[in-house]
């Protein structure tokens, strides 16, 4: 099944999508009818007419598709194979086996179109993070437009609170602005006149007036569904060995079943005699136990991933999982939770409970990132906040209020240039809490530096052990993120990573994991934000953390940590070794049962009965190995 061919969305329930509900309906017929044929309550005639819609409503799908490939592309894959082995199955009466045939070729088929249409339908709506409408400024009028008619050049107005309608430069107004959803940037950036800004970020406390640098479609977000399709279209189907095999195999069986009978026409033997002796061929050379040797066992890790809250949506990622050899992670709500918190107080001039309570009694009025950390730790301490007057927030550089007829500040360093009496102390004491990875909120009044505020986003508790055994599994591990370099140094330092890629836009994470690849082989990413989807769809396996993560993101990956639990890496790593492995023994067993009947069958050893048993016995064996893949225990810490 060739990606160009699936739809192209599907939201509904995989239960309802067409190729799936066909095989299920189909399963179903197939089961009864056996059932009352077998206990002699349903006549020949009526069993087979039943079979025959079975065979109809489960194959529509993927003999139609088996047929255009054969048509327009010249191909015999093994859609003709098991339509032949379908036909031969008939001939012979073996209707039950035709029937089981199509259905469990039909649910495979379905299962792998489901995920890929579902996907599609979910990086749309990445589109709903831009506002419909836009301020378009004309002169001194502002006009509402929407955001889709906006044209590189015009000039548009963004206020606090609202999103960028599309790309474009401040000619107007500076503010803070967050632009996690695009580049991951775990705090706000400070965005000011001759600066970009892009679609879907926030804006947070200026006024801005922005001129277009891209069109609705042509922007940053709009890219960014392109990057997601084009990366996902990168990937080979589930079952890639199969189908090299496959495109050989076919056409050989088909063409030994054909000279079988044509042959034998021409020398003068018994057309009947090698007729049957074809069709039995077509029965034994069947690949059934090929084709479910790797989906059997994925199937029984998937069961168990879900069973302990990891999200696997097919089989191939499972067994990609086993062959991984470095593991990227994204820092902002991935290894960290995605807030800031208060690490350090730093006191000069008062105690480090009053530089906390005067910068609370300022900060609890403002709406911005930083302040709500600075808040939530004087709550936690249960401090109570001085009478404040004339609160102003000072875009890009924090806020001021008056406390007791005095003037105080808390933000950015150049409020308090004045006050800098001990500037070589805080310089030292600053660039300290900057290595590592803090930004610092200076607390002072005009006159008087009192203190430094440090906040950091905060590292997951369970982070560094995960690494350690991702690392013990002989796995590299790598960060790859939009947060400046020192902020990534100081996080992988920490945290014990061997691979440090800081800066980097959605289009970047890409590249790096391209270059990953290229350096030590198979990549898994694991993310949570929509900037990370790209990256997510081209890695060999993308691993979203499930609760924080964007809608987006959980749907452009392939994998879900649906509690937000890291200690699920290691452990759906050993999950896909074992599946992967288990696979291998199924597809070598299959194999081997190929070989030793398709010669039996060509020499007449097999009777009908026999080939029928013999390729259901080896379809058992290959579902009883592949139940193996789920037993694995799941250990945290």
């Amino acid at each position: 099944m060739t990606l160009e061919k699936k739809q192209s969305g599907y939201e509904g329930k995989w239960y309802f999508h067409p190729p799936m509900r066909n095989a299920l309906i189909a399963g179903a017929i197939s089961l009864v009818t056996f059932a009352f044929y077998r206990t002699g309550l349903l006549p020949s005639l009526p069993a087979i007419l039943l079979y025959v819609t079975a065979i109809v409503l489960g194959g529509y799908h993927w003999i139609k598709e088996g047929l255009e490939t054969l048509i327009k592309e010249h191909e015999v894959g093994i859609e003709i194979l098991m339509i032949f082995a379908t036909i031969g199955s008939a001939i012979l009466g073996l209707w039950d086996e035709a029937a089981f045939l199509v259905v469990l070729y039909g649910a495979a088929e379905g299962l792998e179109e489901y995920t890929y249409a579902k996907t599609r339908a979910s990086i749309r709506k990445l589109l709903d993070l831009v506002p419909k409408e836009a301020r378009l400024l004309k002169g001194d009028k502002q006009v509402t437009i929407s955001a889709q008619e906006l044209k590189v050049g015009d000039i548009f107005l963004v206020k606090p609170g609202e999103s960028m309608p599309t790309d474009g430069m401040i000619i107007e107004g500076s503010s803070d602005i967050n632009e996690a959803p695009v580049t991951g940037e775990s705090m706000p950036v400070h965005k000011k006149v001759g600066m970009k800004v892009f679609s879907a970020t926030m804006n947070l406390d200026g006024a801005l007036k922005v001129r277009a640098t891209a069109t609705f479609r042509e922007n940053t977000l709009s890219k960014m569904i392109h990057l997601v399709e084009e990366a996902q279209e990168q990937k080979g189907k589930a079952q890639a060995f199969i189908e090299r095999f496959g495109r050989k195999y076919s056409p050989l069986v088909l063409l030994s079943a054909l000279l079988m009978v044509t042959v034998p026409y021409f020398l003068g033997y018994s057309v009947a005699f090698w007729a049957a002796r074809a069709v039995v061929l077509l029965v034994a050379a069947a690949p059934c136990a090929l084709i479910i040797s790797m989906p059997v066992a994925m199937a029984a890790g998937i069961g168990k991933a879900g069973r302990s809250g990891v999200l696997i949506k097919g089989g191939a990622h499972l067994e990609n999982l086993g062959k991984l050899k470095v593991i990227a992670f994204d820092k902002t709500g991935t290894l960290t939770k995605g807030r800031p918190v208060v690490t350090d107080i730093i006191a000069f001039k008062q105690t480090e409970t009053e530089v906390l309570r005067i910068a609370y009694s300022i900060e609890k009025w403002s709406e911005h990132p930083l302040a709500k950390s600075v808040v939530a730790k004087a709550e936690r301490e249960k401090l109570k906040a001085f009478a404040a007057e004339e609160f102003r927030s000072l875009t890009g550089y924090g806020a001021q209020a008056r406390i007791n007829g005095k003037l105080y500040f808390a933000g950015r360093a150049e409020m308090l240039k004045d006050a800098l009496q001990n500037e070589k102390l805080v310089k030292e004491k600053s660039d300290q809490l900057r290595a590592q990875g803090k930004t610092v909120i200076f607390v002072g009044t005009e006159y008087q530096m009192l203190g430094m505020i440090a906040v950091r986003d905060e590292i997951r508790p369970n982070a560094r052990s995960v690494i350690s055994r991702l690392h013990k599994m002989g796995l590299k591990v790598a960060m790859l993120t939009g947060d400046n370099s020192r902020t990534a140094d100081a996080f992988a330092l920490e945290l014990g990573i061997d691979d440090v890629r800081a800066g980097l836009k959605p289009h970047e994470k890409i590249q790096a994991i391209e270059d990953l690849e290229k350096l030590y082989g198979s990549v898994g990413m694991i993310g949570d934000g929509i900037n990370d989807a790209p990256a997510l769809a081209r890695a060999t396996v993308g691993m979203a953390m499930g609760a924080a993560g964007t809608d987006a993101a959980i749907e452009a990956a392939d994998i879900a940590l649906m509690a937000d639990d890291l200690d699920k890496v290691p452990f759906a790593l050993i999950l896909g070794k074992k599946a992967r492995r288990v696979s291998k023994q199924n597809i070598i067993f299959s194999l081997l049962v190929l070989t030793a009947l398709i010669p039996s069958a060509v020499a007449g050893i097999l009777t009908v009965a026999m080939a029928v048993f013999f390729h259901e016995a080896s379809e058992l064996l290959a579902v009883a190995n592949g139940l193996r893949a789920g037993k694995v225990e799941h250990q945290n810490g």
